[in-house]
């Protein structure tokens, strides 16, 4: 006898099959994760802006402005229980941009490994590539907990798309990261670096994807020795229409709301391309790379979350990593949001502990 399944006796997942489906009902989610975001009461529908997209241009960055201080506010108090190492030490320095700017760099090795050569990574942070500081206590502590695995961690303080002091969009975070990377890459000597390895999340991930995709154009991929992506916000798509959204990249109904808006992802969007011209440029959203852009691209790592809007764009950009004959492998967190596997240590240690121990793993197979 064969069996056979019914598939309209099965509900589609999240808010594709309800629209009133929140993280905190969704079946699928990790207990853990939820009782630590209702601790902060984010286990609900995130809010959306409170003005439409075509808002004046400082009405946008005033609330983005103000989307920055609590996001800070809210790493703050996630991170608030956690000390610093004692086996990691830590030194400042800085790279010349090529716009005229000072890229500061926070380096990371572990304590007693001076003048011993290490494999490197190179840490750029979430945020959009709009928000959140490079030097907060939780991107601290994620480069002081990789920097312990045996690894020189440097982070790179990039600019901004949206600062106190201004407006900086496209491509000025991007020229900071590439800057940082070939200024990285003459003085490995000095800094006991074998090797590196781009490392991100979110709009850090876009940013070391389009580093590399920038270092191809401009021949400098050699400096790259891999890339390892983690929930990569890379597609801009988040105002994109829900048809649209449910074609070609679903996750962002299914999982709307889950710990991210993506309206509210729309209005950093805005701001880091104003105009709209860069829309489809992969050097500001990878996802539109071609086969033909990623041909020859060293080794990388695309891991993304299941309950995270962003979840379908990052498989996407693997599946091309893998059309265009790169070494690629991919990874899914089950059961967890966003950045979760970064954000919240206390609360799913196991899992934020093996990705650590993937991101060195695959750093030091990497290493020259």
């Amino acid at each position: 006898m064969t069996a056979t399944s019914d598939r309209t006796s099965t509900p589609l997942p999240g808010r594709l099959g309800d629209p009133g489906a929140e993280y905190r009902t969704d079946p699928r989610a990790d207990r853990r994760l939820r009782e630590a975001l209702a601790r902060f009461g984010l286990d609900a529908q995130a809010a959306a802006p409170p003005f439409p997209r075509d808002t004046p241009l400082e009405e946008r960055l005033a609330f983005v402005r103000g989307a920055h201080d609590a996001f800070e506010g809210l790493y703050a108090a996630v991170a608030q229980e956690e000390t610093h190492r004692d086996d990691v030490v830590r030194a400042v320095r800085t790279a010349p941009g090529r716009d005229g700017d000072e890229i500061p760099l926070y380096v990371f090795r572990p304590a007693g490994t001076e003048g011993q050569a290490l494999p490197g990574l190179v840490y750029v942070h979430g945020g959009g590539m709009t928000i959140l500081d490079c030097d907060n206590r939780l991107h601290t502590r994620w480069c002081e907990d990789l920097a312990a695995t045996g690894l020189v961690v440097v982070a790179v303080d990039f600019r901004n798309a949206v600062t106190t002091d201004g407006h900086a969009p496209f491509p000025a975070g991007l020229h900071d990261c590439a800057d940082a990377l070939t200024w990285l890459d003459a003085h490995r000597d000095e800094l006991g670096m074998t090797s590196l390895v781009l490392q991100g999340e979110s709009g850090g991930a876009n940013l070391c994807l389009a580093s590399a995709l920038l270092a191809r154009r401009e021949g400098r991929l050699g400096a790259i020795a891999g890339v390892y992506a983690m929930v990569p916000y890379v597609s801009g798509g988040y105002g994109w229409d829900e048809e649209t959204k449910r074609a070609e990249l679903p996750s962002l109904v299914e999982n709307e709301g889950w710990f991210l808006n993506t309206l509210m992802m729309d209005v950093l969007v805005s701001t880091y391309d104003p105009t709209g011209e860069h829309a489809r440029d992969p050097l500001a959203w990878p996802y539109f790379a071609t086969v033909e852009d990623l041909t020859g691209m060293p080794p990388h790592v695309v891991s993304v979350n299941e309950l995270d809007p962003l979840r379908d764009e990052g498989i996407a950009y693997y599946r091309k990593l893998q059309a265009a004959g790169v070494r690629a492998t991919g990874r899914v967190n089950l059961g967890l949001t966003h950045g979760a596997d970064s954000i919240f240590k206390t609360a799913v240690g196991d899992v934020y502990d093996s990705t650590v121990a993937d991101i060195s793993r695959f750093a030091r197979s990497l290493a020259g």
